[in-house]
């Protein structure tokens, strides 16, 4: 630590979003300087961090001359060139995640594979290389409807998923190599965050529950903590942490499961990053996820992980039917709220589902906090001017 503080160490985080925005507020109280690699100078992290150079996280070039200007490398999103990364890691650059897990998340078929291997609870998957596959599966009795396809690579936020329910949806297949999964008969969306640093100490944060919005299958709304019972809060601890450790992960891990109408736990998804299932933790708990991330890429203790208060979380997303340059509505009504903290993204342009920001609602009770935040839901919108 002593060596960070009042430093000129510089921590390169590829790409600039959100969270690439909430984790540079995070470094900033310890002295260290974030460059940001962006393709677009308006992106949110470009306002907060010490430096932004643009450039596309996708291209090698781009993020291997990215590399040489700073000491660290961590990332906020999966669709970087891994490539670029293990050459910067083979020259001795410090990369965390490492380049070997951020490719086994990228590709969602390997990523099942793992999970097979190392006997974690997922639903039945096939590999397939598009929907002419697809089609002929199902036309040979080799594949039965319903299930859910899930491109390879590159999706996030609910795109790159179809769910197809009947032969009605089979015009949604999209292009592509794919995860076939059999569906599951879903209670509730679940997510955990866990940490690993790099003398193998973990931690995880409270159990959330994640609700979708319906139209654009993402999620529109998180509480924390889960409503759920000690022994699946216990369990899908487990599972995050297996994943974890299994993984070599050093940084945190978001892991999305199903709690199915049996009450059995499934894991859907994993991402080596901070989350948006873990915004909350900004004001909720002891140790945001910002923060712990940072702690474990250092290598430095984890944080307490305690709840300081529970809380809902609201994302806001672009209206239906507005693209342009945005306006919010209703922010400042649900400011007198108690507990109401509102984050905004810094996001030029809205577009119909598009992540705006978020609103944390926190509560002496749970109860409160849900009271509070059916009050933003009802009152915030974001429009396009």
């Amino acid at each position: 630590m002593e060596k960070l503080v009042t430093s000129d160490f510089r921590l390169g985080i590829i790409a600039g979003g959100q969270l690439g925005k909430m984790l540079a507020l995070a470094a900033s109280p310890w002295d260290v300087k974030t460059y940001v690699l962006d393709s677009d100078e308006h992106c949110p992290a470009a306002t907060v961090c010490t430096r932004w150079i643009q450039g596309d996280c996708t291209d090698f070039d781009a993020v291997y001359s990215f590399g040489q200007e700073v000491e660290m490398i961590t990332f906020e999103i999966e669709n970087v060139n891994t490539e670029a990364l293990q050459k910067l890691k083979r020259e001795g650059k410090r990369i965390h995640p490492d380049p070997d897990v951020l490719a086994l998340i990228q590709d969602k078929g390997k990523q099942k594979q793992f999970f097979q291997k190392h006997a974690v609870p997922s639903a039945a998957f096939t590999l397939m290389n598009g929907p002419e596959e697809i089609l002929s599966a199902l036309k040979e009795g080799r594949l039965t409807l319903p299930f859910v396809q899930k491109v390879r690579r590159a999706g996030y936020d609910g795109r790159g998923v179809a769910v197809i329910c009947g032969e009605e949806d089979l015009a949604k297949l999209l292009q592509g190599p794919s995860v076939i999964e059999a569906t599951v008969d879903i209670e509730k969306e679940l997510a955990v965050i866990v940490a690993r640093n790099g003398k193998g100490e973990t931690a995880s944060f409270p159990v959330v529950e994640m609700v979708l919005n319906p139209n654009a299958n993402l999620v529109e709304m998180l509480v924390s903590p889960a409503r759920i019972d000690a022994s699946l809060h216990r369990n899908a601890t487990e599972l995050a942490l297996q994943l974890a450790v299994k993984s070599g992960l050093q940084g945190v891990l978001a892991v999305e499961l199903f709690l199915d109408r049996n009450g059995q736990l499934w894991v859907n998804e994993i991402s080596p990053r901070p989350h948006n299932s873990g915004h909350h933790t900004i004001e909720s708990a002891v140790t945001s996820q910002y923060e712990q991330h940072l702690r474990a890429v250092f290598d430095f203790p984890l944080g307490s992980t305690d709840l300081k208060r529970p809380s809902v979380l609201l994302n806001l997303l672009g209206e239906k039917g507005h693209e342009g340059p945005v306006r919010y509505h209703g922010l400042t009504k649900v400011m007198s709220l108690p507990g109401v903290k509102i984050h905004i993204y810094g996001k030029r342009y809205t577009r119909p589902f598009r992540k705006m920001g978020h609103v944390t609602v926190v509560g002496a009770t749970l109860e409160e906090a849900e009271h509070n935040a059916a009050v933003v839901k009802k009152t915030v919108r974001v429009y396009s001017c």
